[in-house]
């Protein structure tokens, strides 16, 4: 889209401020156009959104393309990039150019605690593993927390075995919804239940396909501090290290590149739900920023309580239109 307005389009003002605007007109006859470029804070790097406002057509820039991409457009159409403002830190946009090209080029992926409620991570994750193999080609490191750990080392080790992860899980909710407490009944071990039932499925050397790839949140029962784990010394240690570590990192973040967020929770993520309120209102749980909202608190009690196998399945579906969307929306969907 950029290529449209090499040569064809003069710069008449430019503007830096929290609200920018980049005012251009064609050079010919009764013709405008007002480019608007709209700043936000959804993670550290203030990504833009560079929008033409024409009475007949709309383009777009997805923001994943950053400021840089509006620099060379001005300069292009200008001619005169010694004119602009920008020259004289052209060295500091040029390091913002690679810092932002390199962080997209890493990618992680990573899904949240959520109890039963990791059906909608198993239909993500199908998702991925159908039509996502290019993004999956390009993921250097998944994580995850609680029930979300088990299906990132699923995704990473096995992803041809998430239908038969799926029908465990199935199987599972099925037994727990005969107990009166659900997972909150006494002597229940949520994760240690999982673990007998994807231990099944891993291969002989889960563990050397997760070293340094795979990050498990967990939670120190000696002083209550979160740790992110990425050593496994065999397979039975990596299942053993599938200790929740929810309460405290909810959504593990990974320090370098960009961590693409998966939660069945309503939230400011990459991949969820997307409830509508009257006002939306967010809270930090467990590191994670969900919205309050009353399909939330329905959830929640979901992840302790599963809901019935049409629910279930439900959720799956869900989970799998949800990560689907997002495919097509950065382009990686095939």
């Amino acid at each position: 889209m950029l290529s449209k307005f090499g040569g064809m389009w003069a710069t008449r003002n430019l503007y830096r401020s929290s609200a920018q605007c980049l005012h251009v007109r064609q050079c010919g006859p009764h013709s405008a156009l007002l480019l608007k470029i709209q700043k936000y804070d959804h993670d550290s790097d203030n990504c833009c959104i560079l929008q033409t406002l024409h009475p007949f057509s709309t383009y777009s820039v997805s923001r994943g393309q950053n400021a840089w991409l509006i620099m060379d457009m001005a300069a292009a159409v200008s001619g005169e990039g010694g004119n602009t403002p920008y020259d004289k830190s052209s060295k500091a946009h040029g390091g913002r150019h690679h810092e932002m090209e390199a962080k997209m080029k890493h990618i992680n992926l990573s899904f949240a605690a959520c109890g039963f409620l990791g059906i909608y991570h198993l239909g993500a994750a199908s998702a991925f593993y159908r039509h996502g193999k290019k993004l999956l080609k390009v993921v250097k490191a998944f994580a995850g927390a609680s029930s979300g750990s088990l299906i990132a080392t699923v995704l990473l080790t096995v992803p041809e075995n998430i239908e038969e992860c799926t029908k465990i899980t199935y199987e599972f909710a099925e037994d727990t919804r005969k107990l009166y407490f659900g997972a909150l009944t006494p002597g229940f071990d949520l994760m240690a239940k999982l673990r007998d039932c994807i231990d099944s499925i891993l291969p002989p050397n889960a563990h050397e396909i997760a070293e340094n790839r795979l990050f498990v949140s967990v939670t120190s029962a000696k002083n209550g501090k979160n740790h992110l784990l990425s050593n496994f010394a065999s397979r039975d240690d990596l299942v053993k290290k599938w200790i929740d570590g929810g309460l405290t990192n909810g959504l593990p973040i990974l320090p370098v590149g960009r961590t693409v967020t998966v939660s069945p929770f309503s939230g400011r993520l990459d991949i969820c739900p997307q409830d509508k309120g009257r006002m939306d209102v967010y809270a930090k749980v467990a590191k994670q920023d969900l919205m309050l909202s009353t399909a939330n608190f329905v959830r929640l009690h979901q992840a302790l309580f599963p809901p019935g196998q049409e629910k279930m399945e439900s959720l799956y579906q869900e989970g799998y239109d949800d990560a689907v969307h997002f495919l097509l929306k950065e382009n990686w969907f095939e």
